[in-house]
């Protein structure tokens, strides 16, 4: 990665020359910062509610919880893309930090595709461990059913099942390196802003990074 410090290369007396005020643009990146540790509160909040319906299986509650962390979401989503504007305005004339805010927007969308992915995966369960609905099964009497799904074990039938494993493993692997990906990117965006910008920046990463590497695991 291109070393931030040459890149964006900032100075208080840089900005004040270029006629902006350095402590502005500070403050828009500490919004920034606080947006993320929202972002990332969210997510632990969304991870801790899937984890309950999994073993509960309150399927209202969870749908709640979701209704709920999609207006979280979209609320940051708005805020970061007034700060890009903002960075952009000539009063600011940062397009380097529109471009960075850009860049964390694009992760955090693709963050949230994958986790979605994630549950919706999880939720199905493997193929092979799947529950057997029996609603279209015959009944002859009442409590004794004709079970439809009793079939013959056969070679094909097996491989036909390992096959269906081995995608739905393929596939679930693939979206929790994307979130892996993604957070790693985030992350390396905000230790850009921390370092360059604040002599306190690091506690404030290390915060945000810890609550995101949360949804990780």
């Amino acid at each position: 990665m291109e070393d931030f410090g040459k890149k964006v290369a900032i100075s208080e007396a840089m900005d004040i020359e270029n006629g902006c005020d350095f402590s502005k643009i500070a403050n828009l990146l500490r919004r920034f910062l606080g947006i993320q540790k929202r972002r990332a509160e969210a997510y632990a909040k969304l991870r801790r509610g899937f984890a309950e319906y999994m073993l509960s299986g309150g399927d209202l509650a969870y749908q709640q919880l979701c209704s709920e962390i999609t207006v979280e979401f979209n609320d940051c989503s708005k805020q970061v893309l007034e700060m890009e504007s903002l960075f952009l305005n000539p009063d600011y004339h940062r397009d380097d930090l529109a471009r960075l805010l850009r860049d964390v927007q694009a992760q955090e969308k693709q963050k949230l595709h994958l986790t979605a992915t994630i549950q919706v995966l999880k939720k199905a369960g493997r193929p092979s461990e799947r529950l057997v609905n029996h609603e279209n099964c015959r009944f002859k009497k009442p409590m004794v059913h004709e079970c439809g799904h009793i079939h013959e074990i056969t070679e094909a039938a097996g491989t036909e099942e390992a096959e269906a494993d081995a995608e739905y493993d393929n596939s679930l692997k693939e979206a929790i390196k994307g979130v892996q990906d993604a957070v790693t990117n985030i992350n390396e965006h905000l230790e850009e802003v921390s370092f360059s910008f604040f002599s306190e920046g690091w506690q404030a990463h290390v915060d945000v990074m810890r609550l995101h590497d949360g949804m990780i695991s």
